[in-house]
């Protein structure tokens, strides 16, 4: 039997042993200070991120430009601009971003959201939802006679877009006070409530407050809903909940903080 390697085996011992090398090595010195090779792997992963293909070309490109990098960097040195105290704060801020950064991609990481997790916020979405999307119109006021002043309008045939040019929601009072399709969760309990007890073509004939202050609902129309299958907003839900729980973190850590 044959003890000795094959070429092909050689070969690949050497390229293994040229890119350790390599990786080793500065990519190239400048007035006598070496640009680390972890650079120019920063850099070509950024780029290829980006869709760039790595080639030789590719790789020469990145060289050019970290050596022009050091060029004006060591220039700004000597000119002395590093000794700003603007400049110093700039450069602390990167380097607190570029940390920060590092900290939370480890965070999401160590703590993705899990499939039993989204389908516990889908299932809670779905029945906030319920069945059904109501198309409300409102007018908001400040006090509870003035919503009762509303309503007594309404009863003497004054047109519903008409008395909701005097409300205090700037959103919808130039649309008639439409509020557009929504589900009962999407506002606060005491509207939501008064809002599904209504009639098709009904408004309230008693005043609704909620802490925005007295509000008069119409309902314009109700329609059945199907919530979207859970495959195709997970990706969404996903991202959603994996932010909610970096921001958890985030007030965990900011309260355990000793800030003075």
């Amino acid at each position: 039997m044959n003890s000795f390697p094959s070429k092909l085996a050689l070969t690949l011992v050497a390229s293994l042993l040229s890119y350790a090398v390599f990786a080793a090595d500065p990519v190239a010195t400048v007035n006598g200070t070496p640009i680390p090779a972890a650079r120019a792997t920063v850099m070509m992963d950024e780029q290829k991120a980006q869709g760039a293909e790595d080639s030789a070309q590719l790789r020469d490109a990145v060289r050019e430009e970290l050596v022009r990098r050091e060029v004006l960097s060591q220039a700004a040195v000597q000119a002395g601009v590093d000794k700003r105290g603007e400049v110093q704060a700039q450069m602390d801020l990167a380097r607190q971003a570029v940390l920060i950064r590092a900290y939370l991609q480890d965070f999401v990481r160590n703590n993705p959201v899990s499939d039993a997790e989204i389908q516990a916020e889908y299932d809670q979405i779905k029945a906030r939802m319920g069945g059904q999307e109501y198309l409300p119109r409102h007018v908001l006021v400040e006090t509870e006679n003035q919503a009762k002043a509303i309503i007594a309008r309404l009863r003497a045939g004054e047109a519903f877009e008409a008395v909701a040019q005097e409300s205090m929601d700037p959103g919808s009072k130039d649309r008639g006070g439409e509020l557009g399709w929504s589900n009962p969760g999407m506002f606060v309990q005491p509207f939501a409530d008064a809002m599904v007890a209504l009639e098709k073509g009904q408004y309230s004939s008693t005043p609704v407050q909620t802490d925005f202050g007295y509000h008069v609902i119409q309902l314009d129309d109700v329609r059945a809903v199907q919530p979207p299958p859970l495959e195709e907003v997970k990706p969404q839900l996903s991202q959603r909940m994996q932010q909610q729980k970096v921001e958890q973190h985030l007030m965990e850590l900011r309260t355990k903080a000793d800030v003075k």
